[in-house]
């Protein structure tokens, strides 16, 4: 990997003893700074093109989401920033992706925008965007010049080392936000702020700098606190329900994810013959995401054979082996960061034994029967506990549990639990685990409504060493999810189009394989 640059011209006595910590990393490596170096390397450059940026069809539909957050902070400063690039080892950085509010908000995606920050400022009542409360400004470090030191030096910002950044006409032109350069904010910020002025909240935990520029203008930061969190449970609360735009990323990614799934079916042979067969499988799924999208969702599970009882087994080192279950929990993050979230548990070699088919069926009437709760009116809740009536009664069938599937299914009980300790559904969108910060009234026990989007997923876990079920079904482990979309009526499965049935698991693998 191409290092960063520091000057050559530098002398031991340049670097005393005491240099700071941080400052040593770029001890490594040399930058050349004569001047007539600085005069060759910022001359000689062609005009810049025209620009070609146009508006994104999102930008329609940001402004709706603005105002209604907006609509429930009167008089406050709103804060939301994209995040800065975390540090994967020493000076490299993960790839970066924006928090999932900023994208929600302005409709960016991809690795786009680092250390921006939109801010809605408070304005009177109908007079700001859409006739609401607030205007919103988009602040960002916008494309610098060829005769800047940081066009050649910059390694996290510079155009020789990341390429063109973004004008802030660009910006605005595509999101359809007004833009200001970010060395403006603080200012921005600290505008009629104050103990009897603006109050600021900002998203927690995002933008570290950020955050550390309102806490040194707010006046109790202890009320800030406070705000930043209600701030944090609202834009989560704020994606619950999905609206046009957002279901058709959905329905991309579940299809992109789809498509992944199938190639993988083709590299079960080479998995089989390879060391690290697990490895095989996600590496030939991230490979599609990163073709067809912009990143995998999540840390992909691949789990053959014993690894399937564990619930998140992400090292994916082990082997895969003719006769195993691969359990695949995988998704496609397209480039507006919205993810899907599918599980398949598939017979390695393209035929259930019976003991695997008997537990799978089990899971999939368990996964039938929540689909069936699923209307906009039930509570969030309802659709684990259609599930858990099906884990429960199989299990008693088997004679696994120490009670009836009554007694177990009591809250003080729960037997059935041990086999499946996870929860049936999440919502699923810009984030895997979507709204995660939203209130319990909101999700657990809230309204199912139109639009929402979120899994379905129970499953089975027998562990190879649980003396409590019988031999044959030890080192079993089963779990199929979708993606759900609630209608007006009931609900649709977006990942209907991956066979489901066992039956039709076969036919679909063996078409594959053929």
């Amino acid at each position: 990997m191409t290092e960063d640059l520091t000057p050559e011209t530098t002398t031991p006595a340049d670097h005393p003893a005491d240099q700071p910590l941080q400052d040593r990393g770029g001890n490594r490596s040399l930058r050349p700074s004569s001047a007539e170096f600085l005069r060759f390397v910022t001359s000689g450059w062609a005009p810049r093109p025209a620009s070609t940026v146009t508006r994104a069809a999102v930008a329609d539909l940001t402004p709706a989401r603005r105002t209604a957050l907006a609509a429930a902070f009167a008089g406050q400063r709103l804060v939301v920033p994209a995040g800065r690039a975390q540090v994967r080892s020493n000076d490299t950085d993960f790839r970066f992706r924006p928090h999932a509010a900023f994208a929600h908000l302005t409709g960016l995606g991809m690795e786009q925008e680092p250390e921006a920050v939109l801010v809605l400022h408070p304005v009177e009542d109908g007079t700001g965007e859409g006739g609401g409360s607030h205007r919103p400004v988009l602040y960002l470090r916008p494309l610098s010049g060829r005769d800047s030191e940081e066009f050649f030096a910059d390694s996290a910002r510079g155009e020789f080392w990341v390429g063109a950044r973004p004008t802030l006409e660009d910006m605005a032109t595509l999101t359809g936000v007004p833009t200001a350069h970010l060395d403006d904010l603080r200012d921005a910020l600290a505008k009629d702020a104050g103990t009897d002025g603006v109050l600021l909240a900002v998203v927690p935990d995002v933008d570290e700098a950020v955050s550390q520029i309102v806490e040194e203008i707010r006046a109790d930061e202890a009320a800030g606190k406070r705000r930043d969190e209600r701030l944090a449970e609202a834009l989560s609360e704020l994606r619950l329900v999905k609206d046009a735009h957002e279901v058709e990323q959905m329905r991309e990614a579940v299809a992109t994810t789809i498509a992944g799934f199938e190639k993988v079916v083709r590299q079960l042979p080479a998995a089989t013959t390879h060391r690290r067969g697990e490895r095989v499988v996600e590496g030939t799924f991230i490979g599609h995401a990163r073709q067809e999208g912009n990143d995998v969702g999540y840390a992909t599970i691949a789990a053959a054979g014993e690894h399937a009882t564990t619930l998140h087994w992400t090292d994916n080192d082990g082997t895969v082996r003719p006769g195993q279950l691969l359990l695949l929990d995988a998704g496609v993050e397209i480039d507006s960061l919205y993810t899907a979230d599918v599980t398949r548990t598939l017979p390695v070699d393209g035929r259930f034994t019976d003991a695997q088919r008997k537990v799978y069926q089990a899971v999939l009437d368990a996964a039938d029967a929540a689909f069936a709760v699923v209307r906009p009116g039930i509570r969030f809740r309802e659709v684990h506990g259609a599930a858990m009536e099906v884990i429960a009664d199989r299990l008693a069938s088997w004679g696994l549990l120490p009670v009836s599937a009554a007694e177990s299914l009591r809250p003080d009980a729960q037997f059935h639990r041990r086999w499946m300790v996870h929860g049936t559904s999440h919502h699923l969108g810009i984030d895997v685990h979507d709204c995660a910060q939203a209130r319990v009234e909101m999700y657990l026990d809230g309204v199912v409504r139109a639009g929402m989007v979120f899994t379905i997923e129970p499953g089975l876990y027998f562990k190879s060493d649980d003396l409590l079920v019988p031999e044959e079904l030890r080192g079993i482990g089963v779990r199929i999810e979708d993606d759900v979309l609630v209608t007006a009526d009931g609900a649709e499965n977006l990942s209907a189009a991956l066979p489901r049935d066992p039956d039709a698991v076969e036919a679909w693998m063996a078409g594959l394989l053929a």
